[in-house]
């Protein structure tokens, strides 16, 4: 995959930047990165704050697969992801379905999205990463407490370093994705994952459900030990409910 780089001081949203640019007709590797966003968004419509030192960008992927595998691009992002920022912290772990975390702190969000156009499928991967603590502090309450990759590191980490890492490994896993099939991913996953075999909390959008956390069911859901039954969770939010690293 060529990437094409488009550098901003400040947008709104790297993700509707490089959809805007996708219905337009840009091709696979366009990558907008920002310095701030005046409108992002998380997943489940949460706020994206881009605060002082993190890396804000986003990557347009249109592969050539069926619609049904698409989510699943999700997680070939995280375990691209993981692999680029364990080069910078190797304690790094996924949390399902996607964030980063170090010591059960978060560094690393990812924000898939998908638009289907005049041009064909367009997929946009964002990564919000924390690469230092913003000067003026981590804002409070937040939901996962966050952390940097510059907080585990023995010197400063420049921001272009980890840009160049996420876009080298992306291209990896995603080249893999397309030639293998998401076995593979689903593997490098599972062995990324902080909570196997642990005890946790989702939220399915409706209602807390505790089990424990058995891996990925090959289309990507989480599978959960519940009350000695497996039920699988298409989308929602994982609480630890034990630590580990």
């Amino acid at each position: 995959m060529n990437y094409h780089i488009q550098h901003f001081e400040s947008i709104d949203s790297t993700n509707k930047e490089v959809l805007r640019q996708a219905e337009n007709g840009a091709k696979e590797g366009l990558t907008i990165v920002a310095e701030q966003q005046t409108d992002g968004k998380g997943r489940l419509g949460r706020t994206w704050e881009t605060i002082d030192h993190a890396l804000a960008m986003s990557v347009l992927l249109r592969p050539q697969i069926d619609a049904t595998k698409v989510p699943q691009l999700s997680l070939v992002s995280a375990v691209a992801a993981h692999e680029a920022l364990s080069l910078f912290a190797p304690q790094t772990r996924i949390k399902w379905p996607n964030d980063l975390l170090i010591d059960g702190k978060k560094v690393c969000g990812i924000l898939t999205e998908i638009q289907q156009g005049k041009h064909g499928l367009a997929v946009v991967v964002g990564l919000g990463i924390n690469v230092a603590e913003p000067a003026s502090g981590w804002v409070k309450d937040m939901r996962t407490p966050p952390t940097s990759l510059n907080a585990y590191s023995q010197h400063n980490i420049h921001k272009d370093d980890v840009l160049q890492a996420i876009l080298e490994s992306l291209n990896t896993w995603y080249s893999r994705f397309i030639q293998d099939g998401f076995s593979p991913i689903r593997k490098a996953w599972e062995m990324a994952h902080i909570a196997n075999g642990q005890t946790v909390s989702v939220h399915d959008g409706n209602t807390y459900i505790q089990g424990i956390a058995l891996g990925l069911a090959g289309n990507g859901a989480l599978r959960l030990l519940v009350n000695g039954e497996e039920q699988r969770i298409i989308a929602g939010d994982v609480s630890l409910m034990e630590s580990k690293t």
